[in-house]
């Protein structure tokens, strides 16, 4: 049900059904708050939707147009359709709110919060305002939204991220400030990943030093057992590194489900050697020759990381180590060596 009907409404459906936008919506883009009001004036609709389900007020709020936000919404008061209108959404399910908070345009949100506005609406990719505005760095509009009640533990994206998971993707320190007084530290995302896990993965150290000040686990396991310990060491970085095994991350923990992966098997892996070199003197030797277990050794000849070789060797990790037969089908590192050895051309 549209608030008021433009004059040739009875025989100009593009006003309405059109590719572009109503009259009062292409006005309220341009941010002309006089011709705005003219044409409500004149009766022109400012509900009018074009292909994709915009109306003005959607106009408005995603081009920062405060002041005709307010004649907007005015106008669909006197209509009587004030609660509806400030929360109708696109075709993508997005209201004013979640358009304004996406852009930036912190007058308008509070404009809109003012009006009624759900701070709390879902759009079809299951977005909202809060997330949109962690996703673009909006601190003050965090703050605002934050303050308003909106809800701070809701899933959102096909992974299942939480606010708090992309405000560390993105490295938003002043953000995830914001969200660890009031977020699950714990929430995890569909493979079972904390947000300190993206932190140690992505190398945000200061949201890291964030989350575990505020008392997020540093020993999280994913699903597949790996730890924030183990995927900072598989990524290098280094000052990650050093601040988990400050923190109390355990180098000895399990990380496969597999095999008796370690955090100084991700780092020979991938030829970290300043990583490795700390992890030498963290993790206990026993994987070297333990039954069942399986030396560094092994990997770093595998992905060819000759530095990693030559560290474990001088730090006197074994060439005949323990036998792997039957996990990797090798006896000893030496005749992986060897194999390798033989088989490049």
């Amino acid at each position: 049900m549209r608030l008021r009907l433009s004059p040739a409404a009875g025989m100009d459906f593009s006003e309405c059904y059109g590719d572009t936008v109503s009259s009062v919506a292409a006005v309220a883009r341009s941010g002309c708050r006089r011709r705005v009001r003219r044409l409500i004036k004149r009766g022109f609709s400012v509900d009018g939707r074009d292909n994709r389900g915009w109306n003005a007020l959607h106009e408005a709020a995603a081009a920062g147009s405060r002041e005709c936000a307010q004649d907007i919404l005015a106008a669909a008061k006197a209509a009587g359709s004030s609660s509806s209108f400030v929360n109708s959404v696109t075709h993508e399910g997005e209201s004013a709110c979640y358009l304004a908070a996406q852009r930036g345009h912190l007058s308008l949100v509070r404009l809109l919060i003012t009006a009624q506005a759900d701070i709390n609406q879902l759009t079809n990719d299951l977005s909202c305002p809060l997330y949109a505005a962690v996703d673009g760095g909006y601190q003050q509009i965090v703050e605002l939204l934050v303050s308003e009640g909106a809800e701070v533990n809701r899933t959102h994206t096909a992974s299942c991220w939480s606010c708090l998971h992309q405000a560390v993707y993105k490295g938003y320190k002043e953000i995830v400030q914001i969200l660890v007084n009031v977020c699950n530290l714990e929430a995890l995302d569909d493979h079972k990943i904390t947000p300190l896990f993206v932190a140690a993965q992505y190398g945000r150290q200061e949201c890291l030093e964030i989350l575990v000040n505020a008392g997020a686990n540093v020993n999280t396991q994913a699903a597949d057992l790996a730890t924030p310990l183990l995927i900072s060491s598989q990524e290098g970085h280094q000052a990650c590194v050093d601040f988990l095994l400050e923190r109390g991350a355990d180098p000895n923990l399990c990380c496969s489900h597999d095999w008796f992966q370690l955090p100084i098997h991700a780092a020979a892996a991938s030829g970290h050697i300043g990583v490795l070199r700390r992890l030498i003197a963290a993790t206990d030797r026993v994987c070297d020759g333990g039954d069942g277990l399986v030396s560094p050794l092994y990997v770093a000849i595998e992905n060819q990381q000759s530095s990693s070789v030559e560290l474990l060797l001088e730090e006197g990790y074994s060439p005949d180590a323990q036998d792997c037969s039957k996990i990797l089908g090798i006896t000893t590192p030496l005749t992986y060596a060897l194999c390798y050895t033989s088989n490049t051309p």
